[in-house]
């Protein structure tokens, strides 16, 4: 009996905390298609045929350059999240397989990246990106995301690396596989490990406003988030705009998190029937 009290409670517990996450995401979705009286009148309600409006909607996609923000947010994320994969993937199979002078430095070098934030380096960020001529361009949100998502990458796939049975490996190279060869073949063994990095760098790399703002603030290369910043203090008192400006904001990443998430409990069901 107390171990199913225990139960009920740990249960009740994240159901609670689940709750209380998703009330503001609600909240900010339910408003978004109400008229302006309606919010601040009742804003725990839903929306019904008397309240009911879009003008929020019609304001944001008139009123900004919406789609090109989205693109610009999902080229970013998207390509940075496969340099991240690629790169942290290579590194952490050289570190995990082969012992080398310096093989616990570097690990510890990938460890300080972590603790360290790359917020700190801005100032020579920026002149980097200046004297590369990146400056105020996409590419220089993709190498900065990119290198900051590494070292985390890294730690995460060295330990599933690890746990790769080594005969796998070993009658691979007795067939006479490259080690490129034998690095693709059991990259699809740590899927769960590749879907951890990707939840973990997809959502602050969508929703960072710091990087975009000092390094890509032009109209061109504004990502979604600094669009919806701009947009936000240009409308102040427009809270149809603000509330639709949010929720379009939220729809891409939303999306994106499902499918990642899908493809890490997929991985995650696979490894245990094996």
């Amino acid at each position: 009996m107390t171990g199913r009290l225990r139960v009920i409670s740990v249960h009740a517990l994240l159901l609670a905390f689940t709750a209380s996450a998703l009330f503001p995401i609600f909240l900010v979705i339910t408003n978004s298609f109400k008229n302006r009286r309606a919010i601040f009148r009742d804003p725990y309600s839903l929306p019904s045929s008397e309240t009911w409006d879009l003008i929020g909607y019609q304001t944001v996609l008139q009123g900004a350059n919406f789609g090109l923000y989205f693109r610009n947010s999902l080229t970013v994320t998207l390509i940075s999240l496969t340099l991240i994969l690629l790169s942290s993937a290579m590194a952490a199979f050289a570190l995990s397989e082969y012992r080398f002078r310096g093989n616990a430095l570097l690990g510890l070098f990938m460890a300080v990246g972590i603790m360290i934030p790359i917020r700190l380096g801005t100032v020579s960020i920026i002149k980097l990106m200046v004297a590369l001529g990146l400056n105020d361009t996409l590419w220089a949100l993709i190498l900065v995301y990119t290198a900051s998502g590494i070292p985390l990458a890294v730690f995460i796939l060295s330990v599933f690396l690890r746990n790769v049975p080594g005969e796998l490996k070993d009658a691979a190279r007795i067939d006479g596989a490259s080690e490129y060869r034998i690095f693709w073949m059991i990259l699809p063994l740590v899927r769960p490990a590749l879907g951890t990095v990707a939840v973990f760098n997809m959502i602050p790399i969508w929703n960072d406003l710091w990087f975009p703002l000092v390094l890509a603030s032009s109209e061109k290369s504004k990502t979604v988030i600094l669009g919806a910043q701009v947009f936000l203090g240009q409308y102040v008192n427009d809270w149809n705009a603000v509330l639709a400006a949010l929720t379009l904001s939220m729809v891409p990443v939303i999306i994106l998190y499902i499918i990642f998430s899908r493809q890490l409990v997929s991985g995650l069901m696979r490894g245990a029937h094996r």
